[in-house]
């Protein structure tokens, strides 16, 4: 039997969050000004929280100062993560096609330098029509496509690698309230990590899902072990009556270490609350190890990170 594992008065049970590879890029965009790369960015990374029914899932790294881009503007970076290559590049060249050639002054570029790549820019030249023109620098190969505002440039092809997809956490909370206060603190927390993105609405899931469901055609469902309103309804619930509220954290990273950096900050973050605060208990989703070859323990993230801070 697993000795109980407190934070700040707030229990954390021994699960595991079980999490799937995935493939991933990061693209940089930039333009004239800050306000306008972000326009661009979280235009790009709409409608991707998951890939049950986005066709990827993406999101906001950090951003990018005048000195870290291609071309000396400001930027963003963002990660997209697909189930396989070919899906990751098809959502590359329709995102950038329909949300960065579209917004103003806005440039999408490569943010990996890997051997592996997927076409970009080659895909897109074809807008300009036959006017389109290409450059190279060193090793990469940018278009320059004409637009009416001027031009629009973009890398040929931009770099992939291995991805992990679905870590995650869950916060078990009295109330709706303190549940997101706790979220809130967990996606903040987790927005200093590098090489990782929370792909869900402000980095939060009211929404967990199990696979499978009842009805035909349904990959997957309410996770209704989590649902408190039907706790009295199931057998397998596994809400104390004291909880009133869950939230999930989903993480997707670069590297299966970063995902787990990123699970402790914001496990740590949402605990420190304390349990004063309305914060029960910190819990995980997964199927059993049936679903993917990652398994997060949650015990014994934060094990090791402690012994790295004290080490």
């Amino acid at each position: 039997m697993t000795a109980p594992l407190e934070l700040d008065g707030v229990l954390v049970r021994d699960s595991f969050a079980e999490a799937f590879p995935m493939r991933a890029t990061r693209l940089l965009i930039t333009a004239d000004s800050p306000r306008w790369a972000e326009i661009a960015a979280r235009t790009t990374t709409g409608f991707a929280t998951s890939v049950i029914a986005c066709g990827c899932e993406a999101g906001i790294e950090r951003p990018l100062a005048p000195e870290e881009t291609p071309d000396g503007r400001p930027g963003v970076a963002v990660l997209l993560f697909a189930m396989n290559e070919k899906g990751l590049a098809d959502q590359l060249v329709k995102r950038v096609g329909q949300c960065v050639l579209t917004c103003p002054t806005a440039a999408a570029w490569s943010g990996l330098d890997s051997e592996r790549t997927v076409p970009l820019g080659r895909s897109l030249r074809f807008f300009g029509d036959g006017y389109q023109s290409s450059k190279r620098i060193g090793h990469r190969r940018f278009w320059r496509v004409p637009v009416m505002e001027g031009e629009f440039l973009v890398e040929d092809r931009v770099g992939i690698t291995e991805g992990v997809g679905g870590g995650n956490f869950l916060i078990l909370a009295e109330t709706a309230r303190a549940a997101l206060r706790a979220a809130e603190a967990a996606v903040e927390a987790i927005g200093r990590v590098p090489d990782v993105i929370l792909p869900f609405p402000g980095g939060i899931v009211r929404s967990g899902s199990k696979v499978g469901a009842r009805y035909r055609g349904m990959i997957a469902s309410t996770n209704h072990r989590y649902c408190p309103t039907l706790r009295g309804h199931v057998a397998d619930s596994a809400l104390p009556p004291e909880v009133g509220s869950v939230l999930e954290i989903v993480v997707d990273g670069l590297e299966e270490a970063a995902v787990g950096r990123a699970m402790v900050e914001g496990i740590r973050a949402a605990c420190a609350l304390g349990r004063g605060a309305g914060v029960v208990a910190i819990d995980a989703g997964n199927y059993g190890g049936k679903l993917g070859p990652y398994h997060f323990h949650l015990h014994r993230l934060l094990a090791r990170s402690v012994d790295a801070t004290t080490g």
